[in-house]
């Protein structure tokens, strides 16, 4: 079983910045890409950026040249770093994990909590 513990939510003002960090906690696996959601009520999730364990990136045409994700592979931490935030960008962002288990080689999908993102003045 993995965990993902997210933090960085909060309130911002319009042109402002937040990060969003998610850490994997757990033992037996070995993580794969991840990647950052973002969820608006009433609607499905949606891809916000994701990166592979080698580090490439992909962004939704809608955050590139404004947020930027990155990942530190010792622990498999994921940050979403998002600037010049908009009020657009206020929904509930959700980490998620692929990770394969090294016992099997089986794969499994794992989500966080979710953290709220608020972009109001």
């Amino acid at each position: 079983q993995v965990q993902l513990v997210e933090s960085g939510g909060g309130l911002v003002q319009p042109g402002g910045s937040l990060t969003l960090s998610c850490v994997p906690s757990g033992s037996g696996f070995v993580i794969g890409p991840m990647g950052w959601y973002r969820q608006y009520p009433g609607k499905q999730r949606e891809l916000v950026a994701d990166i592979t364990s080698g580090g490439i990136a992909n962004y939704a045409d809608s955050v590139k040249g404004r947020f930027t994700i990155s990942r530190v592979n010792v622990r498999s931490t994921v940050y979403l770093q998002m600037n010049s935030l908009e009020p657009e960008d206020t929904a509930v962002y959700y980490c998620k994990a692929e990770a394969r288990r090294v016992l099997d080689r089986s794969s499994y999908v794992y989500w966080g909590q979710g953290t709220q993102v608020t972009v109001s003045s």
